[in-house]
């Protein structure tokens, strides 16, 4: 069955990637994985020094929407690394597809942190 994959580009701010990865890493990641997020892959992006990404797959795009409002709107979220991690960010673009299994399974595997 197909699933929906969003992938998100971070632009950072300039010298801030080493934390920003950390806080990622340690903190926003395994808290995504406890909402139920299924964090794909992730980390620094290998063209630029300041790029990252997050990608994650979903069930389709009321799912991605659902999810996500629960987890960034939520007290643990806002409360907890928010500041840490968005302080980094200059921007972000979301883009969405759809992709099979063995696509983010590979996906996955090339990409394992």
């Amino acid at each position: 069955m197909q699933r929906l994959v969003e992938i998100r580009s971070y632009q950072l701010k300039p010298g801030t990637a080493r934390e920003f990865h950390a806080a990622v890493e340690t903190t926003a990641v395994p808290m995504l994985r406890e909402w139920g997020a299924d964090v794909v892959a992730y980390g620094p992006s290998e063209h630029a020094p300041d790029t990252y990404y997050l990608i994650r797959a979903y069930v389709d795009l009321d799912d991605l929407n659902r999810r996500q409002d629960a987890f960034y709107g939520s007290e643990e979220w806002r409360n907890g690394p928010r500041e840490e991690i968005v302080s980094r960010i200059e921007s972000y673009l979301s883009t969405v597809l759809w992709m099979s299994p063995e696509a983010i399974a590979d996906l996955r595997r090339r990409n394992q942190r």
